[in-house]
């Protein structure tokens, strides 16, 4: 009882601060490119085991030259940052990412309230896709069962056939994959839908919006801050099947 009292008032602590801190994010002016939300309808599942997977993507028109000088392993580490960086001004400043060398931390203002725990990430590139991949370790927000196993949130970015000679598109999606949220086995399903869930799907998709800016965050770790050729990073792997479960 106690485990879901503290998932309780954080969820509640944020919800109020998610909503106003996204609106106010995306009424700051100054748009670069365009991006347009193509989330699939389905795009939250909750398989029989209770593990959760959300995809939210949108498509990201820009000129060219931009695309040119962002395809980079430093700016894709700096997108990293970058969703981090929205996430917390969202939160208008609840929400708080520590930074470690073997982990990146969401916390509630500051440890030892850690909503998530993510290993280090993992960054993977080459011509045409771009991914980088945090493995979910533990939380607040993370049932027992979800603890150092497969979960994981990851942001891919992949180039699309151009728009013409000056217009460039590049397809970016945010996904959770194998995530067991606390809310859903320590209270009840339909309340972290209602809950965490659109939440979660709010603010990605404000991030999503906000890219259109292009005004990427330097990273804090700046593991590529010195420009690397693509071919230090591995590239990423073939694309996994799509899998669904039922609507969570």
């Amino acid at each position: 009882m106690v485990y879901a009292a503290v998932v309780l008032a954080a969820v509640a602590l944020l919800s109020l601060a998610w909503f106003i801190g996204v609106r106010r994010l995306l009424n700051r002016p100054k748009r670069i490119a365009q991006s347009v939300l193509v989330s699939p309808e389905e795009h939250t599942t909750m398989d029989e085991r209770g593990a959760v997977r959300s995809v939210q993507a949108a498509d990201l028109t820009l000129p060219v030259q931009a695309l040119q000088e962002i395809w980079s392993p430093m700016h894709l580490e700096r997108l990293a940052r970058t969703y981090w960086r929205f996430l917390s001004r969202c939160t208008l400043g609840l929400i708080r990412i520590k930074y470690d060398d073997d982990e990146r931390a969401i916390v509630l203002l500051t440890r030892p309230f850690v909503l998530l725990r993510f290993h280090a990430p993992e960054y993977e590139m080459d011509r045409t896709r771009g991914v980088v991949r945090w493995r979910i370790a533990s939380g607040v927000l993370v049932a027992r069962t979800g603890h150092d196993g497969d979960g994981s949130l990851q942001i891919e970015i992949e180039r699309c056939a151009p728009v013409d000679d000056e217009t460039g598109r590049v397809h970016v999606e945010v996904e959770v994959a194998n995530f067991y949220p606390a809310l859903a086995s320590a209270i009840a399903r339909w309340f972290y839908v209602a809950t965490q869930s659109r939440i979660h799907v709010i603010v990605t998709h404000g991030f999503l919006r906000s890219l259109a800016k292009l005004n990427f965050a330097e990273s804090v770790v700046g593991r590529y801050e010195i420009p690397v050729d693509m071919d230090a990073v591995p590239d990423p792997p073939p694309r996994a099947p799509r899998e669904h479960g039922s609507p969570a």
